[in-house]
């Protein structure tokens, strides 16, 4: 190809079908409804209560909506949701990993309860979803992965030394699938979102000196929105990014440059 053959339609997923995990809360949301504007299926496998909402999005967009109540930490759960998603809507060329849990406590205090919930579901959960989806992805000879990780696959995190190895590791994972992968026209990649204002920030936001010292850290000097995010994932499961490969991109108002 060369510069004349680009189109705008190569960001266009018109026809594809993306597995979106945790995609009817929160980012996953917002993920879900961006695929689903550039023309994407939603398949979305949850363990938290659906109510309607993101389905009542996605069918605004003229899209297909699929629910599955399932947690995905379940040994042989992963590959009933992929057979699943194939089987409601005939292929996954897009698989998003986005569920996860931060449990935060002091170091001295924070053991194997809190450690062992944390790699189930942000690390391994996401290793056999990708493993399950890998096999249909390798046939068909293309699919797109994207990895939700985070600032702290690059830093350190205090309260939480298992959401820091989590975050780090899927890094990695994403490194080493694509590896394996790209000979195969399938592309795996990170998106490591920054501070984002949502309910999980809320407390910080609301103490002057927490939410100053977030924002004399960022260069924007905002704290992100949700809608930051979306560009990003459609560019990442579209055939605009088809040699993106191994990638973690940082959507974070330049958090990581200071």
């Amino acid at each position: 190809m060369n510069i004349t053959d680009f189109q705008m339609d190569f960001f266009s997923l018109k026809g594809k079908n993306a597995l979106v995990t945790g995609g009817n809360t929160g980012l996953g949301q917002a993920f879900s409804l961006a695929l689903a504007k550039a023309g994407a299926n939603i398949f979305v496998p949850s363990i938290m209560d659906d109510d309607g909402k993101t389905k009542e999005l996605i069918e605004n967009e003229g899209c297909k909506y699929v629910f599955m109540n399932k947690d995905i930490t379940k040994k042989g759960s992963a590959k009933e949701i992929v057979e699943k998603c194939v089987e409601e809507l005939g292929s996954i060329d897009i698989l998003v990993n986005c569920a996860g849990i931060c449990i935060c406590d002091d170091v001295l205090e924070f053991g194997r309860e809190d450690w062992d919930p944390m790699i189930a579901i942000n690390l391994t959960a996401a290793f056999e979803l990708s493993y399950e989806a890998a096999k249909f992805m390798v046939p068909q000879k293309s699919g797109k992965i994207i990895n939700i990780c985070s600032m702290f696959s690059f830093l350190g995190c205090q309260l939480s030394p298992a959401y820091a190895a989590t975050k780090h590791g899927i890094a990695g994972f994403t490194k080493a699938y694509c590896d394996e992968l790209a000979q195969h026209n399938i592309q795996i990649n990170g998106i490591a979102p920054g501070y984002y204002a949502t309910a999980i920030t809320e407390e910080t936001r609301s103490i002057p000196e927490r939410n100053k010292k977030v924002l004399d850290h960022i260069p924007a000097n905002r704290w992100g929105e949700t809608m930051d995010l979306m560009g990003a994932t459609v560019f990442l499961a579209s055939r605009a990014s088809d040699y993106v490969n191994g990638h973690i991109l940082a959507v974070d108002g330049g958090y990581l440059v200071r």
